[in-house]
C-alpha cells in the first residue's frame, strides 16, 4: 500500500464521520470517553478538581444568569442535588457570564445548595466552549462521560436525570445518555 493510500485509507472515515455528524469531531471528549480535566475555584472559593471526583457520579451544568432555560432548569438540578449528594453525587455549575457580572452569578446561586464557579476562573477546562447553553455532562464513578443533556433534546427534570444518573449511582455503568 503506497503512502498516499494509507492517508486515504486513514482520513476517509474521519470525512465520513463528519460529513454525517459535523460536531463530533468538535467534541472535547464523547460519550464512554474519559471526561475531561476540570479543575476551577468555586464562588466560595474552594477548588474543584472533576479528576478528584472519582468514586463519585457528578454532573457538570454550564449556565447563565440572562439564559431563561438554564434558569428553568435550576430547581430540578438543585432538588437532584440535595435528594443524592450524600449518595456520592456531586455537581458544579459553571456560570458563562462575564467576569463582572460574578455578584448577579452570586446572588443567584445563594438560592441553591450545589457548588458554582465562573467558567472564566478555570484553571483547567478540556470541556468544549458551550455553543448553546445550558448544556450539562454526566461522568460516572470512573471518570467517564455517560450522558450531555441539551434541552433541544428532551427537558432536564429530576425525572431525565434520573433515568441517566441513577443506574450510575448504583454501580452500573452502561452507555446511556445523548450525545448530541
Amino acid at each position: 500500500m503506497t503512502l498516499r493510500s494509507r492517508v486515504l485509507f486513514i482520513a476517509l472515515p474521519l470525512v465520513l464521520v463528519a460529513l454525517m455528524d459535523p460536531s463530533s469531531l468538535l467534541c472535547a471528549t464523547g460519550i464512554g470517553q474519559a471526561a475531561p480535566a476540570l479543575i476551577v475555584q468555586e464562588l466560595n472559593g474552594h477548588t474543584f478538581d472533576l479528576a478528584a471526583e472519582r468514586g463519585k457520579v457528578t454532573i457538570v451544568n454550564f449556565w447563565a444568569t440572562w439564559c431563561p432555560p438554564c434558569r428553568k432548569e435550576m430547581p430540578a438540578l438543585d432538588a437532584f442535588y440535595k435528594r443524592y449528594h450524600a449518595q456520592g453525587l456531586e455537581m458544579i455549575g459553571l456560570s458563562a457570564d462575564r467576569p463582572h457580572d460574578r455578584s448577579e452569578v452570586a446572588k443567584i446561586m445563594a438560592s441553591f445548595s450545589y457548588p458554582a464557579a465562573m467558567l472564566k476562573d478555570t484553571k483547567s477546562d478540556g470541556f468544549d466552549e458551550p455553543s448553546a447553553l445550558p448544556v450539562t455532562y454526566v461522568i460516572d464513578k470512573n471518570g467517564i462521560l455517560r450522558a450531555k443533556l441539551v434541552p433541544d433534546d428532551k427537558p432536564l427534570t429530576e425525572q431525565t436525570l434520573a433515568a441517566v444518573v441513577m443506574p450510575l449511582l448504583s454501580g452500573a455503568s452502561g452507555t446511556q445518555g445523548s450525545t448530541h
